[in-house]
């Protein structure tokens, strides 16, 4: 049921009780018993109104972000993440106007923060067909570029969390090119979402001009002062790709798919779906070559669990395995193993769709 926009205390009475009786025949009704439940439970303690006014907020954050996604759930999306100071003249905006068209050609949509700079480029790139702007509402009001202002996939967050939240949400590739405090703050959050598995795995690119160096001096500064003093391990630099060809960069992203389709936990099972099974040959491989990423027992082909029926991709073969999540630079490669084994069909045979 939709409920009235009407924030008046009948209206209000009248759809809370018209919901709680459907709740029994409500898809999700488990889940928004518990939803409800959560607020009733607030509100019954002593909290302040600005508690109040962050719990609303984040909610119709929640709200216009899940709405405006939805019906375009089953397309892969890349977020592009970069300066907003960039002109339209510099390189840097020429090189991700460039990425952005031809990875949509590949089937994909694109996110950006909807501001000005590499923002802008992604959104040009892609043409609003084909792309969203995820704005933030700032004190100095960051007003959305003209390629994305006014479409309807265009949403004003008001916190930054809840933005974020979707960034990675959407996302199954991050494109990084040259950026500032909030570029950095970027690249290193999803490379802390990605190296605790709480993103992905999908594809991390960081595209510096051709020549350019602005991702290679990060990538030296990760070499000398992280690994070298042990804060972080050899097979983190599996979670990201470090590129000045913008062919290799749409490449990684593209083939990260071809293979490999996405992947998810069943009780303590590691569940990979995949678009073409595999041969036996080929899972005794990778059981000789990634058996220090399992727990116990091995890599097992597997159709969908019993858990898993009615999921959208009951119909993909699965790999199952007992997964050490401290691996998870290692398990990224053996995503690129997998994806060596088939090659990527057409663009128009094999769309970007999950």
């Amino acid at each position: 049921m939709t409920l009235s926009k009407d924030n008046t205390t009948p209206s209000l009475a009248k759809d809370i009780r018209e919901l709680i009786a459907k709740l029994s025949e409500h898809e999700h009704g488990t889940l928004v018993k518990r939803a409800l439940s959560v607020l009733l439970r607030i509100a019954g303690e002593e909290i302040d109104r600005l508690d109040w006014k962050i719990l609303t907020a984040t909610l119709e954050d929640l709200e216009q972000g899940v709405k405006t996604f939805y019906p375009y759930r089953h397309i892969r999306k890349v977020t592009i993440f970069g300066s907003s100071r960039l002109s339209p003249q510099s390189s840097e905006y020429r090189l991700a106007v460039e990425f952005a068209r031809y990875i949509t050609q590949f089937g994909f949509m694109v996110l950006t923060g909807a501001g000005g700079g590499i923002m802008q480029a992604g959104n040009e790139g892609a043409g609003p067909k084909h792309s969203f702007g995820l704005n933030i509402q700032l004190p100095f009001e960051q007003s959305a570029n003209p390629f994305i202002a006014d479409d309807p996939k265009l949403i004003n967050f008001k916190y930054f969390f809840t933005r974020k939240l979707f960034f990675m949400r959407e996302s199954d590739a991050v494109a990084l090119f040259a950026g500032g405090f909030g570029t950095q703050d970027e690249v290193f959050e999803t490379l802390t979402l990605s190296q605790t598995g709480k993103y992905g795995p999908c594809p991390l690119v960081l595209i510096d001009e051709p020549g350019g160096d602005y991702w290679k001096i990060w990538n030296k500064h990760n070499q000398k002062n992280f690994l070298q003093r042990g804060l972080i391990s050899p097979e983190d630099f599996s979670l990201y790709t470090v590129t000045d060809n913008l062919a290799h960069a749409c490449n990684v992203i593209r083939n990260f798919y071809c293979v490999y389709h996405s992947s998810r936990y069943v009780g303590d099972l590691f569940v990979m779906r995949l678009n073409s099974e595999l041969s036996d040959e080929q899972v005794d491989q990778l059981n000789d070559d990634y058996s220090d990423i399992l727990v116990k027992e091995t890599i097992c082909k597997s159709a969908a669990l019993p858990s898993e029926k009615g999921d959208e991709t009951e119909s993909l073969p699965r790999l199952v395995f007992h997964f050490d999540q401290r691996n998870l630079g290692r398990l990224y490669k053996m995503i690129n193993q997998i994806n060596q084994y088939s090659p990527c069909l057409p663009v128009e045979s094999h769309p970007e769709w999950k």
